[in-house]
């Protein structure tokens, strides 16, 4: 009876085990259309928690929630606060370094709730400390942050509202 309970103990740490280890390789796989190019290598990794802006527009007789900036804080590996994100896009670390980028390349998140998950090239650098030598950023890991399916018509346009959201993101430099 003994054996019988160690090996079913055994057996059963065994696929929890396999089915982590497969979630952690399945959040892994980053689509190609937004992979970093080749040249690069990783700099550093932060997590944003914030929201993303929406401001109701009219364009004609159709109305739409339009992105207008993120807003977040950006938290180091180890939970430390380590800059902020907004509009630009821009990302600011606590040293004063500065990049803005534009989106070049987007995929669906894993999770449909959540907004894509983007390839950023840098267009311009401020100040000198951790993220002078970036070049590329991804977004990956996104939960929430979506637009509103509606809530935009003429009786609400100029009105704006806030989705929480959190995102990985990457920062790449030249090897």
């Amino acid at each position: 009876m003994r054996n019988s309970i160690r090996g079913f103990a055994s057996a059963t740490l065994l696929a929890a085990t396999s089915t982590v280890l497969s979630f952690s390789v399945a959040a892994q796989q980053v689509p190609q259309q937004i992979q970093p190019p080749a040249k690069e290598q990783l700099l550093l990794q932060v997590h944003a928690k914030g929201d993303q802006v929406y401001t109701c527009k009219s364009d004609a007789a159709q109305f739409t929630w339009t992105l207008k900036a993120p807003d977040a804080q950006l938290f180091d590996k180890d939970g430390k606060p380590f800059g902020k994100h907004f509009a630009g896009p821009s990302w600011e670390a606590s040293d004063g370094s500065r990049v803005t980028g534009k989106a070049v390349a987007n995929a669906p998140s894993p999770d449909a709730d959540s907004i894509p998950w983007l390839l950023v090239n840098i267009l311009s650098h401020d100040g000198s400390g951790v993220l002078s030598h970036a070049t590329t950023i991804q977004r990956l890991n996104t939960k929430g942050g979506k637009a509103p399916a509606s809530g935009c018509d003429a009786s609400h346009v100029g009105q704006e509202v806030r989705v929480p959201y959190s995102a990985d993101y990457l920062f790449y430099a030249p090897k």
